[in-house]
């Protein structure tokens, strides 16, 4: 008789079981389909800027339910340099902003720069004046949603190729030959991504910081909030490609550099713990150039490396920019 209950009450408390992880698996859903917006949109409201946690239990479980709002990010500072501003129009109809600014006297050619993920052109300014001192020109690039360009949208290096194809474009219209392109974090995959797309005949690429693959790159903003890597890496990516028509685990950065085949400095800092060092190495073994070199700073996290080590990236890139120039 005891027997025969148990086995009466077994099914319904499978059936519980199953509900239970049913509603689990849709609510941890919806909160990826959540962040996956919030980590591909940006926002202008001010108060983002100056954001205090709230005490209340119920804000916090919420907001930490669907995800930060990122606030766009602003030019606050223009170069000390002339130089002109740039609007370059992509074919969804955006305006990308620019700079170009010509060397002060003779040209040995064209560094193109391309920033990271939330930030702009303006970040990337302290590299700028170093390719200026060596008698470089210099374009710098606002990505789609930030900075200066239109749009309050990114995509996370999918799309964006086509702003260094578009500011490649007009650098050869200027008359310009010897052309390098330099990327940081993001800039860095979408610099790999736009060669191998667009097949761009470049003198050479400088990647510093690039992600291996989107599903990693969300793997390190679980760990800046300290959430479990998985499953929201592979959740997020999931649904950052269902939101935006593509699929998010094809966009990996070994892809990209195994069409790269001029010459390339790759340069990570071993504080960094963001991109890690394994999956560093995987991008760097992948790039089929056989003119590469990966330059390590041991002292430095996911920053700008002139600015930690100015003395060594000003040699690393010298040398780098001076035989492949040749």
């Amino acid at each position: 008789m005891q027997k025969t209950k148990i086995k009466r009450r077994l099914p319904s408390f499978v059936r519980w079981i199953f509900w239970a992880l049913l509603v689990q698996f849709i609510l941890v859903n919806i909160s990826a389909a959540f962040y996956a917006y919030k980590l591909t949109h940006f926002y202008t409201d001010p108060s983002l800027r100056t954001y205090k946690p709230s005490p209340n239990i119920f804000a916090k479980t919420w907001k930490l339910f669907t995800g930060p709002k990122l606030p766009r990010s602003i030019v606050r500072e223009i170069p000390s340099f002339p130089f002109d501003t740039v609007k370059l129009k992509a074919k969804n109809g955006i305006t990308i902003d620019a700079w170009y600014s010509k060397a002060d006297s003779f040209s040995k050619g064209t560094v193109i720069l391309f920033h990271g993920i939330t930030a702009n052109k303006s970040s990337v300014l302290h590299e700028a004046y170093e390719f200026r001192y060596w008698h470089y020109n210099v374009m710098l690039v606002d990505f789609r949603g930030h900075g200066n360009s239109e749009s309050n949208k990114t995509t996370i290096g999918i799309k964006e190729p086509e702003e260094v194809k578009l500011s490649y474009d007009y650098v050869i219209s200027k008359g310009d030959k010897n052309i390098f392109l330099y990327g940081s974090s993001l800039g860095a995959v979408v610099v790999a991504k736009s060669i191998a797309e667009y097949g761009l005949p470049v003198s050479g690429v400088i990647l510093e910081m690039p992600f291996l693959s989107l599903q990693t790159y969300m793997k390190g903003r679980a760990r800046m909030v300290g959430f479990p890597p998985q499953p929201f890496a592979f959740l997020t990516t999931l649904w950052v490609g269902i939101e935006n028509g593509f699929n998010g685990f094809s966009h990996q950065t070994t892809r990209y550099v195994k069409k790269i085949d001029c010459p390339v400095l790759m340069q990570w800092g071993a504080y960094d713990s963001f991109v890690l060092r394994d999956e560093t190495m995987k991008v760097y073994d992948a790039i089929s150039s056989k003119n590469k070199k990966l330059v390590i700073y041991e002292q430095a996290a996911h920053q700008s490396f002139v600015q930690n080590d100015p003395l060594k990236w000003r040699t690393e890139v010298e040398s780098f920019l001076n035989n492949a120039g040749k």
